[in-house]
């Protein structure tokens, strides 16, 4: 695996090219974004096998789809992730995977922690911070975890301790305003 940081842009270009079945900038495109695409798959489902079947499984869906990816929709490391995310969200749906059980304190947001990897710094991600942080703090917390860890309004409800209709309407507020944030 290389140590020098990828830009966008040519994470994009191995993209496409993977989409030509290029094998060579399909496997630098794995080596750059798997451990990125691993660390998500490892939020959402607690156990490591299953954090790695969902990324073998993302990278193949990677593979057949590569030529489908457009720049113009969303960057590379976004359209990957959604990948990853998706491909772990359906075991969460198939059942027989541990899921996260754990409280979630409405009252305090988790700190944020900082980074200088470029592949985070993008102009996408600093917009979404942004407008993430101007919504409530209840509605930050259960959409962060909603996202990260492919959570259901009823596990989001059970772990907060508020009703279920009460959840569904802190995250549809919290992600019309998200995305009336975003239009912008």
């Amino acid at each position: 695996m290389t140590d020098e940081p990828e830009n966008p842009i040519r994470l994009s270009e191995l993209l496409l090219a993977a989409g030509r079945r290029d094998r060579q900038a399909f496997e630098l495109l794995y080596q750059l974004t798997s451990a990125k695409l691993f660390g998500i798959c490892k939020r959402m489902l607690l156990q490591r096998s299953d954090a790695e079947d969902a990324l073998q499984e993302a990278y193949l869906t990677i593979w057949r789809k590569a030529e489908t990816f457009d720049a113009q929709r969303a960057s590379a490391i976004t359209w990957l992730a959604m990948i990853a995310r998706n491909k772990c969200i359906d075991r969460l749906r198939l059942g027989g995977v541990e899921r996260h059980t754990d409280p979630i304190e409405l009252d305090e947001l988790p700190e944020q922690q900082e980074t200088t990897d470029p592949l985070e710094l993008a102009s996408e991600q600093r917009r979404l911070n942004n407008c993430l942080s101007n919504l409530e703090d209840k509605q930050q917390i259960v959409i962060k975890t909603a996202f990260f860890d492919g959570c259901t309004y009823n596990d989001l409800a059970t772990r907060t301790g508020v009703p279920l209709g009460t959840m569904k309407s802190w995250i549809r507020r919290g992600l019309l305003s998200l995305k009336a944030c975003l239009e912008r």
